[in-house]
């Protein structure tokens, strides 16, 4: 079994962490359903936030989804003159006999212009 990594992004509308959470949920269910996944596949996930973004955890959507014996951690983002506001960004690694070029990077929304070359 190969360590992959799996990316994905989401844009939230609003910085509240019922909104969050909600979106962040749905970014890790798209990642694990489109790559075949359970959580007993996760090594871990990194998150990573935009510095507009104060009213949650990401990693906290993830503790409610089940995902409670996989280590978890959060960062802020890079405070970058024009980057796209309210994003929480999602790097995953897994266990997986996939190759490398079929893992789907899930990009949900308008995210989904962060990386159209890896986007799925």
């Amino acid at each position: 079994m190969a360590v992959r990594a799996v990316r994905g992004a989401v844009q939230l509308e609003r910085d509240e962490a019922r909104h969050m959470d909600e979106q962040v949920s749905e970014l890790l269910t798209a990642v694990l359903e489109r790559n075949g996944l359970t959580t007993d596949d996760l090594i871990s996930i990194w998150f990573t936030a935009t510095p507009d973004l104060h009213s949650d955890f990401p990693a906290a959507a993830a503790r409610k989804l089940g995902i409670v014996d996989v280590p978890l951690i959060c960062a802020q983002e890079l405070d970058i003159e024009g980057a796209m506001p309210r994003v929480v960004r999602v790097l995953a690694h897994i266990e997986s006999d996939k190759p490398r070029a079929d893992i789907a990077h899930v990009y949900l929304g308008a995210a989904g212009a962060l990386r159209k070359d890896i986007a799925q």
